[in-house]
């Protein structure tokens, strides 16, 4: 990845964001570089999309629109409806066009922040988490427990949190985007799946002994 002058794409990003949603963002920031060092992957990639996640959120819902519109960025029947989502797409878009971000890790990860999709890489993961647990964040009594889970394994917190988010989008007049939904029956598989292998190891161990 070229070198991204961090500094420089701060003071770019708090130009477009006011003071409520740039300090969410310095917190994504933060926060996906403390999980890019527990899971070694590079810092500098993290705070990048961490920076740049919504970069496009404080576009109105009709610029939102017509940016996807005029770049031919698909627009699913919940995204009509909700446009506010579309704030990840848009994103995406600028912090390539815009921010002048060409790794396709970073696109994805700001691309993908709100609902996720299957097979996700370690850095996507890291964002969409951090976007739900950063410091400011108060929405759920479970934040001190995900917080504590985010640093011990990235999938189990995904589920966790992809079946927290569509719990509270079934209880109110939200409509569920079918990415989330998606991303949340890949992730309870993968974890049934080490589950089951783990089970199948210790049963080797136990006839072993």
């Amino acid at each position: 990845m070229a070198k991204v002058d961090i500094a420089k794409l701060r003071t770019q990003i708090k130009k477009t964001q006011d003071k409520k949603r740039y300090e969410h963002t310095l917190g994504v920031t933060y926060t996906a570089a403390c999980l890019a060092m527990c899971y070694d992957i590079d810092t500098e990639r993290a705070e990048t999309a961490g920076l740049l996640h919504d970069c496009a959120k404080c576009l109105s819902n009709e610029k939102k629109i017509s940016l996807c519109k005029k770049q031919s960025i698909e627009i699913n029947m919940t995204e009509a409806k909700n446009p506010f989502l579309l704030h990840a797409k848009a994103g995406a878009y600028l912090a390539e066009h815009k921010y002048g971000i060409r790794d396709e890790d970073i696109l994805n990860a700001v691309r993908y922040h709100t609902t996720g999709r299957p097979g996700m890489s370690t850095l996507e993961k890291i964002v969409f988490i951090a976007d739900y647990i950063e410091p400011g964040r108060n929405h759920s009594a479970r934040l001190p427990e995900l917080r504590k889970l985010a640093f011990q394994d990235l999938d189990k917190v995904m589920v966790e949190i992809l079946g927290d988010t569509l719990g509270y989008l079934k209880g109110t007049e939200n409509e569920i985007d079918p990415m989330t939904q998606r991303t949340y029956e890949h992730y309870k598989k993968v974890l049934d799946g080490r589950q089951e292998q783990t089970k199948e190891t210790e049963g080797k161990g136990g006839q072993g002994s």
